[in-house]
């Protein structure tokens, strides 16, 4: 003979007569539980951005100062920056142009090493080998970038570039940009692997059920299918590129000149932030605002970058 079901609304205590004495249930117990996270998470979400409201505040109130000293104009078109000796002037130009030669040469660097690694760790490798090189990956991502400076300085510039290119300088700019784009490539290769990864075994078998051999899988069927991912971990890895502040302010020196010549030493925009948060700058100056001038630039062009990558993901996002 079976019984009822225990209910589960009850507290298992009799009444007078054996009835059972209803208790809280287990939806009643939850609701507090689930109150206090949406409200946790909710708390995190407004944090978040008023946080990046005052940073955007913070940068716009002391750039609005420095304008009112410097035309806007010249601060954007101006081909020669000299903000922290005489004789002063703040053309932007130079830094921009260091900053996006920096970001090229580390995007020839690790955009071909960080999507071959993607399609080899998703398409090639065998499990055992797979997870014995993500955690590598992993181990690369977290060196400090200031050990990676140094590298770049001591032995990049004197064994690499300058037996390929004989008479470099010390300071130069392809050696910081290598540098960069192996910073990289774990961010784009474990992006990239992810997105390969999510793609419908399907697709891969009915390719290979036509005769298709791996490569042609790999990046006729694969990386098509997966290259919204694959092209929001690009611009993921240039905005890292654009803001990396050790590498470049070690490896490529503080000269900020207007030339194209990789082999010469250049400024960024990171580089004179380093140089000017320093030095013994009073905050009431005007080279102390420029600071916050160059920042505003900064979030703009790593503004610019997400942007762009949110709407090349919406354009080739395939959804299967």
């Amino acid at each position: 003979m079976t019984g009822s079901p225990p209910d589960h609304r009850t507290t298992g205590v009799s009444g007078p007569g054996g009835s059972p004495v209803p208790g809280p249930s287990l939806g009643h117990r939850r609701r507090p539980v689930e109150r206090g996270i949406r409200i946790f998470l909710a708390t995190c979400g407004v944090l978040s951005i008023l946080i990046t409201a005052g940073i955007i505040a913070t940068l716009a109130f002391e750039a609005v100062e420095f304008f009112r000293q410097v035309p806007i104009w010249g601060f954007l078109t101006g081909t020669k920056w000299s903000a922290l000796i005489q004789p002063k002037t703040y053309g932007v130009l130079p830094l921009v142009t260091g900053t996006l030669m920096i970001a090229g040469l580390s995007a020839l660097v690790g955009v071909p090493l960080g999507v071959g690694t993607a399609i080899y760790l998703s398409e090639y490798a065998r499990p055992r080998v797979r997870n014995t090189l993500k955690p590598i990956l992993e181990i690369l991502a977290g060196v400090p970038t200031v050990v990676l400076g140094y590298f770049a300085l001591t032995f990049v510039t004197p064994v690499v570039i300058r037996w390929l290119f004989p008479g470099t300088g010390f300071y130069n700019s392809l050696s910081a940009g290598v540098v960069v784009g192996v910073m990289i490539v774990p961010i784009i290769a474990s992006v990239s692997e992810d997105a390969m990864t999510a793609v419908p075994r399907a697709l891969r078998e009915g390719a290979y059920g036509l005769g298709a051999g791996r490569m042609t899988v790999a990046t006729r069927v694969v990386v098509p299918a997966a290259l919204s991912g694959i092209m929001a971990s690009i611009i993921l890895g240039l905005s890292r590129a654009i803001g990396e502040t050790m590498i470049v302010a070690i490896a490529a020196g503080f000269r900020p000149n207007m030339c194209a010549n990789p082999l010469e030493g250049c400024q960024t925009l990171t580089g004179f932030i380093v140089e000017a948060s320093i030095g013994d700058t009073p905050q009431t100056s005007i080279d102390f605002k420029a600071i916050f001038a160059v920042g505003v630039v900064l979030f703009l062009m790593t503004l610019v970058l997400n942007v762009a990558s949110q709407r090349l993901v919406r354009r080739y996002r395939q959804v299967y």
